[in-house]
């Protein structure tokens, strides 16, 4: 059951005797009153509350979670972050680098968000006149209850899974962004979502209305910490007729930190998603990626890049649906892993009948920097239509020795070679990343996990 602890106003999750959390109407009834919740998004978590209590925790029977056990974790020890301290307490625990501009010199609107605390919201006042809606979760379910009521749950359903029920049933803080049709946002968006505490469940939304455009980077991180923490989410992005989304997506939890996402990108007629992915942190990351090309002529990419060292475990399970005439997928994950972590890709393009002159490929590399690192690559296609060019590649490969000894040969020091080699096999991935700061910040991050 939900332990509540009044003066606090805290709340803790345990666990019942099958090792899942055991919510009642009463706890997320709590859970609404502390957060602030408007009526209608009450009765959604009660929605998905009741889903969650249908919905039995994925096991490694389940084709989906083959590959990724999640029976070791202990779920009493989380409790959720709901706010419970000051926001200049929280302010404190977020590093500066994650608030610095990663696309063009400055921010056209930053929300930094600490421990379910709104430490900073900001728009520009050109952009807001336009309409354009940039607010945190839990006010847009307040503020902007009819529009936002139109998108939420319509891409990841509460049914898709386990974790999305659980977050929407425990959700504490997220995103909603609006772009009216035929506006276009010319610096780019930011937001950061700190987890201050030891489990946070987050729902982002995006919307880019017909000819509209938005370039958007959405952080998820947390501190380095002895203890586990938990995470889940779910990501709807919605790319309307003729409209371009950059959507960019940075991880990077604490290595003691569960994380589990539902996402789906839906993309209009004409439509352009240029939708990009890292994931550095977490324990054990399972992420479900969904692009629903719906459109005719609709076109997305997404462009994957991880790095796992110690013992992670990084699942990514995606998928490319095209739905329509004369769509275009392109798909690239990359990834290294040291130590004896593990990396798990699963994709599919989906043809659906009818979707005549589609193109779409997929491609998973790896790179294994010890020996009792582990990659597996499960790259699979559904085509029912008979005019489509659709193809896919998957590679594990070591560090070759040849090329350390051909940088060797030329003076540079054996370490500074194996990161030479490193940089070299992400640059495929760094090249689709049209974001100088972006780039930079996953350089560094190779540096760091090369130490």
């Amino acid at each position: 059951m939900v332990n509540k602890v009044t003066g606090a106003e805290e709340v803790r999750v345990t666990t019942s005797l099958e090792n899942e959390m055991d919510l009642s109407k009463s706890d997320i009834g709590h859970l609404s009153d502390v957060v602030g919740d408007s009526e209608w998004y009450a009765k959604e978590r009660m929605d998905a509350l009741s889903v969650y209590n249908n919905t039995p925790m994925p096991t490694v029977s389940d084709e989906a979670w083959r590959r990724t056990d999640i029976r070791s974790v202990d779920w009493e020890k989380f409790e959720l972050g709901v706010p419970t301290g000051t926001a200049d307490e929280d302010k404190t625990n977020v590093p500066d680098h994650l608030l610095k501009p990663l696309v063009g010199e400055q921010h056209g609107g930053q929300i930094v968000i600490s421990g379910g605390h709104v430490l900073q919201h900001g728009l520009d006042k050109n952009a807001s006149d336009q309409g354009v809606v940039f607010a945190d979760f839990i006010s847009a379910t307040n503020q902007y209850e009819e529009l936002l009521g139109k998108y939420i749950a319509k891409l990841v359903k509460m049914s898709d899974g386990k974790h999305a029920a659980m977050a929407g049933a425990l959700v504490d803080q997220g995103i909603f962004v609006y772009v009216p049709a035929g506006v276009n946002v010319e610096a780019p968006l930011h937001s950061v979502l700190w987890l201050g505490g030891d489990a946070h469940f987050s729902r982002v939304v995006v919307v880019v209305e017909k000819g509209a455009s938005l370039t958007y980077v959405h952080e998820v991180a947390s501190e380095s910490k002895g203890s586990e923490q938990l995470h889940a989410g779910t990501v709807e992005v919605f790319v309307g007729d003729n409209a371009e989304l950059k959507f960019v997506e940075l991880q990077s939890l604490s290595e003691n930190c569960y994380h589990f996402s539902h996402e789906k990108g839906q993309v209009g007629r004409d439509g352009r998603l240029d939708w990009v992915f890292s994931a550095i942190g977490s324990k054990i990351t399972k992420s479900f990626l969904d692009l629903d090309l719906v459109g005719g002529g609709a076109w997305g990419r997404m462009s994957g890049f991880y790095f796992a060292a110690g013992k992670q475990h990084m699942d990514h399970d995606t998928q490319q649906n095209h739905r329509a005439e004369g769509q275009t997928s392109d798909l690239l994950f990359k990834g290294a892993l040291r130590d004896e972590s593990r990396s798990v890709w699963q994709g599919m393009i989906n043809v659906e009948p009818g979707a005549q002159k589609t193109d779409g490929f997929q491609a998973n590399r790896n790179l294994l920097l010890a020996k009792d690192a582990r990659a597996d690559s499960i790259p699979g296609l559904e085509i029912q239509a008979d005019d489509v060019r659709c193809t896919h590649a998957a590679t594990i490969s070591r560090l070759e020795e040849e090329h350390l000894f051909y940088l060797m040969s030329r003076g540079i020091e054996y370490e500074e070679a194996r990161k030479v080699v490193v940089d070299g096999f992400f640059d495929p991935i760094m090249e689709r990343i049209p974001f100088d700061g972006v780039r930079r910040r996953l350089k560094e991050s190779v540096v760091e996990k090369m130490a």
